[in-house]
């Protein structure tokens, strides 16, 4: 009960935000926020999913969706320069650097799909059976996480090219993270309205903690310095803050409609929200349990889907093809990194 007195109070502060206060936020936001190079993808239709990014080769990939394809970008050129074509309604891409192998995983088939990094040829297929979704690469573990079906978390090997593990959820599950430093995955779990706390190396859940206050809590970041968890929800459109140490509420702010994607920017401690309402949404995180709303950087309709780069600063945003306005990848430059 507590929890839920401390979310509905913070909303209430948020909504007494002047006009004019909004204003200001949100030319400070574009200061914050810089858009600095646009790549168009002629030909791509239909929406986006998510990004992968390659840094030892400078390239991006993106999970078009809608073009049955993931479109290969080089970000030094801002060139694209390769893509993966006839593949079932891709939603996932990740990168094995160390092994050079691309997984993508597909909605209409449940497949992984595992390439060869370099030359963009297919190695192996493993069938997840269902809508397989978001997928992390586990460096030390050297395994692909894969969230699939009606509620599954399977561990994929690549150098097997086989499923090595299956842990059962009560829902499909959408974003999830890794900690660096320890054991554990946080899982969004939309229509359960609950986090999964799965512990990867045991391979079992472990608990699963309330979204309180908001629902449809789709894209997911974490702060493991502070031991904080940053869930985006769409209904209503709120950024919860919970402490991964108790799964307890801290805070709360209003973000962009229709989030799919969000980023914590831990070099200036600020987060990054990317929803199909048309921005991006900027808070700061002024200490572990204190956010502020910066304000939104204005994108377009549909433009839901983001990829930030800590080494560099940089933001990718997916924008779909709608009426006059053309597929694209746009470019921003956070304030306060040196761009390499």
């Amino acid at each position: 009960m507590r929890s839920l007195i401390l979310l509905l109070t913070l909303f209430l502060v948020a909504a007494c935000e002047s006009p004019a206060a909004r204003a200001k936020n949100a030319g400070q936001a574009n200061e914050l926020l810089a858009q600095v190079e646009t790549i168009a993808l002629p030909g791509v239709e239909g929406r986006f999913d998510h990004f992968a990014a390659d840094l030892k080769s400078n390239r991006l990939f993106v999970a078009a969706l809608g073009n049955g394809s993931v479109e290969v970008i080089d970000i030094a050129t801002h060139k694209v320069t390769g893509r993966i074509a006839e593949l079932p309604t891709p939603q996932g891409v990740a990168i094995a650097p160390d092994l050079n192998r691309l997984a993508v995983t597909n909605d209409k088939d449940g497949s992984c799909r595992l390439f060869d990094a370099s030359t963009l040829k297919p190695v192996a297929s493993i069938d997840l059976k269902d809508d397989a979704d978001n997928v992390r690469y586990d460096a030390a573990a050297r395994l692909f996480w894969v969230g699939y079906g009606s509620g599954g978390l399977a561990a994929i090997d690549p150098d097997k090219n086989q499923q090595v593990a299956d842990i059962k959820l009560d829902g499909h599950p959408e974003s999830f993270q890794l900690e660096r430093h320890g054991t554990r995955i946080f899982v969004n779990v939309p229509s359960a309205k609950q986090i999964a706390v799965i512990d990867r190396q045991a391979r079992k859940l472990l608990t699963t903690w309330p979204v309180a206050g908001a629902s449809a809590n789709f894209p997911m970041a974490l702060d493991e310095n502070h031991h904080r968890l940053f869930i985006g929800c769409r209904k209503p459109a709120r950024l919860l803050v919970l402490d991964t140490e108790s799964g307890k509420p801290v805070a709360s702010a209003d973000i962009v409609e229709d989030t799919d994607d969000l980023f914590y920017d831990g070099t200036n401690g600020r987060i990054y929200v990317s929803g199909g309402g048309g921005a991006i949404s900027i808070i700061a995180q002024d200490a572990p349990d204190t956010y502020k709303v910066l304000g939104n950087v204005p994108t377009a309709p549909g433009a839901r889907t983001c990829y930030f780069i800590p080494d560099t600063g940089r933001l990718y945003l997916a924008v779909p093809h709608r009426g006059t306005q053309q597929s694209e990848i746009r470019i921003f430059q956070a304030a306060g990194h040196f761009h390499r």
